[in-house]
């Protein structure tokens, strides 16, 4: 292959984005003692660079189609490695804060350049499995902030504490911005894109009116102005789609693509894709809570509770890679089912001891890493080259609001339930609501392949293992 050796260096970005995503939640308590932070503050800093992460993919796709995605990727790192120094040595909460959300904005410029370029490089019979490789890095990126990050917290490195999650950054980066700048191929833009600042705005604002309330709430006693907020998203969304037709209407470039609406797999792998992230980020966030608050475990062993998972993810995810092409989306149903009795083990079972939630942990990871990947990439595989940067966009975006969203709700699910110290019980209820989440990906994967199998001829597998 012409550009093999650009993929460790776009998937080691995308690894770094998921690994911050997810640590802060290991770092929250020490960060809390330190800054001395209040309630809302700790999840501004949690939740702020989901949001601006969030709300800056799909601007961040349309400028790597309009700029180049070699130059916004190589400006993103550069940016996200600023940000990251200047979260190591934020001496406020306040400071904290705008450095978290900078290292979002930092991370939407670059993220989708990762999925655009390998789109735009690699050929239809090897993009899937490049695209795979993509699902396993952020999954393990995810897991690895539970895992790594408990480590470095207790390993306590020059005596940085919690500042070292984000230091940590700064050797990566330097190190893949000379990589990136040396085997990045220079892809000529498929077209001179025009900013729809407009479509921006409106998408941000839409978003905000959502996730802010959603973190915020819960730690606030939920104040009429969260309701109202999010009751204002809806009309917010209404008119922000509105203008996306008139514009696209007019022979303008909205910030959406309206043309993916008609790629039917891509929408399939999109609403598949939201409902498992939603579960994902709820289940690393309220297991952090439940070992450590609820079973006494400190940040180092609860960083070793999740490593079984991380192993069997990180073997199932590299099996499914290939075991898709010769099975289709029956391996998704399977990780998926697999992922179900994980959860409903830690349903049943959780008061039983740690032992119990280890081995439902366990079962979680290996059915993940059969399911993420694979929905990634048949959510982009029929995706044209020119639409690259705003279908990855749009695809990152939906993963970061989805993973916020069930934080946000199934983490409030939580919290109502375990006042009075009842993780255990609150556990219970967080796992029966990731449960169904599961479960109907899996129904909606099964369906998908269904009529896939009715559509494609049986002589064309490597079609139907490919799409929806």
């Amino acid at each position: 292959m012409k550009y093999r050796g650009t993929l460790p260096v776009l998937l080691s970005a995308w690894f770094m984005a998921q690994f911050d995503f997810f640590v802060v939640n290991v770092a929250a308590p020490s960060i809390e003692r330190d800054l001395n932070t209040g309630s809302a503050s700790l999840e501004l800093i949690v939740g702020g660079y989901a949001f601006t992460y969030a709300a800056g993919m799909i601007t961040g796709g349309r400028l790597g189609d309009r700029y180049g995605y070699r130059r916004l990727f190589l400006l993103g790192v550069a940016a996200f490695t600023v940000a990251s120094v200047l979260c190591g040595i934020a001496v406020t909460p306040a400071m904290l804060v705008a450095a978290r959300l900078l290292q979002g904005l930092a991370g939407a410029a670059m993220v989708p350049q990762v999925l655009a370029t390998i789109s735009a490089v690699y050929p239809p019979h090897e993009r899937g499995r490049a695209l795979g490789w993509y699902g396993a890095t952020g999954g393990l990126g995810s897991i690895a902030g539970q895992v790594l990050g408990g480590m470095l917290l207790s390993a306590d490195l020059f005596g940085l504490g919690w500042r070292v999650i984000f230091l940590v950054n700064l050797p990566v980066g330097l190190i893949v911005l000379p990589l990136a700048g040396w085997l990045l191929p220079k892809i000529a833009p498929p077209g001179r894109a025009r900013l729809d600042l407009v479509g921006a705005t409106g998408f941000a604002l839409a978003l905000a009116l959502v996730l802010v309330p959603l973190g915020l709430g819960n730690s606030l006693g939920w104040p009429a102005w969260t309701w109202v907020c999010m009751v204002l998203s809806v009309p917010a969304f209404a008119l922000t789609w509105r203008w996306q037709r008139v514009l696209g209407a007019r022979g303008g470039q909205p910030v959406l693509d309206l043309a993916l609406l008609k790629v039917r797999s891509y929408l399939a792998g999109v609403g598949s894709l939201v409902a498992f992230m939603a579960y994902f980020a709820s289940f690393m966030f309220t297991l952090t809570l439940l070992l450590q608050s609820g079973l006494g475990l400190t940040a180092y062993q609860a960083g070793l509770a999740f490593a079984p998972m991380g192993i069997l993810y990180s073997i199932t995810s590299l099996v499914g890679t290939r075991l898709i092409r010769r099975h289709g989306l029956a391996v998704v149903v399977a990780g998926g089912t697999v992922a179900a009795l994980g959860l409903g083990l830690l349903v049943v079972a959780a008061g039983q001891g740690l032992p119990y939630v280890m081995v439902g942990l366990t079962l979680v990871g290996a059915g993940n890493g059969l399911v993420l990947p694979q929905l990634i990439g048949a959510a982009l595989v029929e995706v044209a080259p020119h639409q690259a940067g705003v279908g990855a966009g749009v695809l990152s975006t939906a993963q970061q609001f989805a993973g916020a969203g069930g934080v946000a709700v199934i983490g409030a699910v939580f919290f109502a339930v375990a006042e009075g110290g009842e993780y255990v019980a609150a556990m219970r209820s967080s796992a029966a609501v990731d449960l169904v989440l599961v479960l109907v990906v899996v129904a909606s994967v099964a369906f998908a392949r269904r009529r896939a199998t009715r559509r494609v001829p049986t002589t064309e597998p490597s079609r139907t293992a490919a799409r929806f």
